[in-house]
């Protein structure tokens, strides 16, 4: 199968992945993007470079905090959990994202 060029994510979404990865436990940085790219079937990838600052910018608003602990290999690593703030985003992202992907199914289907 050729290597397919994996398309940037739409601005907004790649936080509410990471919002939606730790909302059943706290992770590693490399761990969120592992469990996006497995659960996706390697079509959603997120690259470091983008995750990172995602991880701060959302840190930086509250909906996540960090801890340091040690990873499975036996390394320092940061841990990232949601808050309570962080929760209720996901909620309202997660409804504003079905809202949003069930019109542009629509138009797919029906323009």
């Amino acid at each position: 199968m050729a290597h397919q060029e994996i398309p940037d994510l739409l601005p907004g979404t790649l936080d509410l992945l990471i919002l939606r990865t730790l909302q059943t436990q706290p992770l590693h940085g490399w761990a969120i993007s592992e469990r996006v790219q497995q659960i996706s079937q390697d079509v959603l990838q997120i690259n470091q470079g983008s995750l990172y600052p995602a991880l701060h910018r959302l840190e930086h608003k509250g909906w996540i905090e960090a801890e340091w602990g040690v990873s499975e290999l036996g390394r320092r690593a940061k841990y990232y959990q949601l808050t309570a703030s962080g929760r209720r985003q996901l909620a309202i992202e997660a409804s504003e994202w079905e809202r949003m992907s069930t019109a542009i199914a629509r138009v797919m289907k029906l323009a």
